[in-house]
């Protein structure tokens, strides 16, 4: 079944790194930006029959947040597919979705202000677009120095044993593929606002359970209290999604500074070689 699963891995991650496939995505988020664009100015100058008019409160920017949205998605499967690579480079880039989740919601903040802009009614949106912004903009920095601390190590020295640990990676990441795009037509059908609450949930159950599976192929403290660690990032952006403005915006910040702090101790006090996280040497985090 691993043999199985990772080569259906293998073909869908080599699909999804091809060229062709990134230049599909930018013209699809493009073209589903522009046809939103089209759809509010054309609902609101009344030119399309009433049951096929955009309703939104949101205006034009309406088709911004559709775009983020679809990015956002873009973002998730990339997520997935790492997990079989790297587990912290994959840790790494849920901090860099939930930032662009807190630029979306920077967007979403316009819409509250409304026109012509009244400095009493538009004082509360600009703090929280303010406080997603530099939020934002404080864990892209963060992750800077989170890549470059990175230190990977093979989690044991018996090449089989590798190569075992990280096909189970692959089988857990098309399971999340499969619950993604589940959660995915569930939010398209019946608009589920919580999509990506409910996806990073999921990812909380999948890093504890990549916690327990590397005690299979070794029970160094160091790694297990690396990848429990990470595990508790998670769970602190799992939080943030949840949380009201500005508790957001901190809850990322303190869930990137979290996995910062741990994987610059990890460098400084981890395992010696031979006793690393299952993944090939690298230099740059994906």
């Amino acid at each position: 079944m691993l043999r199985a699963a990772a080569a259906a891995f293998d073909r869908i991650d080599a699909l999804w790194q091809s060229a062709r496939v990134r230049r599909i995505v930018a013209i699809l988020l493009a073209g589903a930006y522009l046809l939103a664009l089209a759809a509010v100015e054309a609902s609101q100058r009344g030119w399309l029959p009433a049951a096929y008019r955009v309703r939104t409160t949101h205006g034009h920017f309406l088709a911004v947040e559709l775009a983020l949205y679809l990015l956002l998605a873009f973002e998730v499967v990339g997520l997935v597919l790492g997990i079989a690579r790297s587990v912290s480079n994959a840790a790494g880039k849920q901090f860099e979705i939930f930032s662009l989740i807190l630029l979306r919601h920077s967007f979403e903040e316009f819409a509250y202000i409304g026109e012509p802009v009244v400095w009493e009614s538009a004082r509360l949106p600009v703090l929280r677009m303010l406080s997603n912004g530099f939020g934002a903009l404080a864990m892209f920095v963060l992750l800077g120095f989170y890549y470059r601390a990175q230190r990977h190590l093979p989690l044991t020295g018996d090449a089989h044993d590798r190569a075992s640990f990280v096909a189970a990676k692959k089988l857990i990441a098309l399971v999340l593929l499969a619950i993604f795009g589940w959660l995915g037509v569930r939010a398209a059908l019946f608009e589920v606002p919580s999509f990506f609450e409910s996806f990073y949930t999921v990812l909380v159950l999948a890093d504890v359970l990549l916690v327990f599976l590397s005690l299979r192929y070794s029970a160094s403290y160091h790694v297990v209290f690396r990848n429990s660690g990470l595990a508790v990032a998670t769970v602190i952006l799992r939080l943030g999604l949840a949380a009201p403005a500005f508790y957001n915006a901190a809850l990322g910040i303190a869930a990137t500074g979290f996995a910062l702090a741990l994987t610059y101790a990890y460098g400084r006090v981890g395992p010696p070689a031979g006793e690393g996280e299952g993944e090939r040497p690298s230099t740059r985090a994906a």
